[in-house]
């Protein structure tokens, strides 16, 4: 999520200093702090798993952790590095609070600008008190937004991420999940394509976690990766929906907030019926009272739409390659590179191409 390049001449020290006093140079810093908090506990994984005080049930999830991350490189093409070797306790049930936000009356998020990866729709907090003082100064300016808690993040390889105690409380399927949907981050993260990153991390995530668990026999795990896929494609597919929707409602109101504003919870409460009567029953692994509680309003379904985009798209690639799936992640990366202003649509475009048929759900 954060980029921190080291600087050692001089000028590069003054302008470091500069930036510092500003809100965005604080907010740098008080991230390297916390990364260096990181760095500084991490132990070896390989010292743990031999260390008779760690109890047999660390141990199982520590060995799943290097066994993930060895499957992503020589089975999925993934550039691990040095990530996921190491383990760091960091002393707290949180590891980060992440706020989004979106305009009330329109289908418009706001993004935060950083070194490195341009601009990104979110915001990663270490003490609540930070978000949410954030959080309300955005919803003062007439801001829907979005808060919710973090186990995991990437630093693109400019570190060698450790396993957190946050995400080693996940069980076995999501623990696998996470580990290979970083290392997507770490192997490929283009500059101000957030939507697509996150997105295709989430595809390589799911999938690759699938397939872990089959060669390793587990198939009744490799079967509920599978299941949990669908259950996001779905997902994805009402999020895509609904932000149609709410895009066709303002745009019919221009220039009038009340009615923009009126029209759109009319479109939230339609959604709401819709996730209780029609999508909750058909998920597999996601509980009804997913549809009864999670949240509705603008900011909430642009995060769902970074993180959920286009699913189908990647599985789609996945079947033309016969369900290869490093061939299905190297092309998609290759297709992502051919037009790094829209990827998705450099991919819509190779599939039509093709004229294949498309895979099942």
């Amino acid at each position: 999520m954060w980029q921190f390049v080291p600087m050692h001449h001089p000028a590069r020290i003054l302008a470091t200093l500069a930036m510092l006093i500003t809100s965005q140079g604080c907010y740098l810093a008080r991230a390297a702090v916390e990364e260096a908090r990181i760095l500084a506990a991490r132990r070896p994984i390989r010292e743990l798993v031999n260390d008779p005080a760690v109890a047999d049930s660390v141990k199982a999830k520590l060995r799943l952790v290097l066994a993930a991350r060895q499957f992503a490189a020589d089975s999925l093409g993934l550039n691990p590095g040095a990530s996921f070797t190491t383990f760091s306790d960091i002393g707290r049930d949180t590891l980060v609070l992440v706020l989004s936000a979106a305009r009330r009356d329109s289908l418009a998020g706001y993004s935060w600008r950083y070194p490195v990866v341009g601009r990104l729709p979110y915001r990663g907090f270490f003490d609540l008190s930070d978000a949410m003082k954030a959080l309300r100064e955005l919803e003062a300016k007439g801001y829907d937004t979005y808060l919710r808690t973090s186990d995991a993040f990437s630093t693109l390889g400019w570190f060698e991420d450790p396993l957190l105690s946050t995400t080693l409380r996940h069980d076995s399927l999501d623990l696998a999940n996470t580990v290979i949907h970083e290392i997507t981050h770490s192997t490929y993260f283009p500059k101000g394509q957030a939507v697509f990153n996150e997105s295709f991390a989430s595809f390589v995530g799911a999938r690759g976690a699938e397939h872990f668990f089959r060669t390793r026999g587990s198939v009744e795990v490799a079967a509920m990766a599978d299941a949990g896929w669908r259950d996001q494609k779905i997902l994805s597919a009402f999020w895509a929906s609904l932000s149609r929707s709410l895009d066709s409602t303002f745009s019919a109101h221009p220039g009038n907030r009340a009615l923009r504003l009126l029209a759109r919870d009319t479109v939230y409460a339609r959604a709401r019926r819709a996730l209780i009567d029609s999508v909750g029953p058909t998920l597999r692994t996601i509980g009804p009272r997913y549809a009864e509680r999670v949240p509705l309003n603008n900011a909430y379904v642009l995060a769902r739409v970074v993180y959920a985009k286009e699913l189908a798209l990647f599985d789609e690639v996945y079947w033309l390659e016969d369900r290869n799936l490093q061939a299905a992640i190297a092309r998609v990366i290759r297709l992502a590179e051919s037009s790094r202003d829209d990827p998705f649509r450099a991919i819509r475009e190779w599939l039509g191409a093709t004229g294949q048929p498309r895979g099942p759900d």
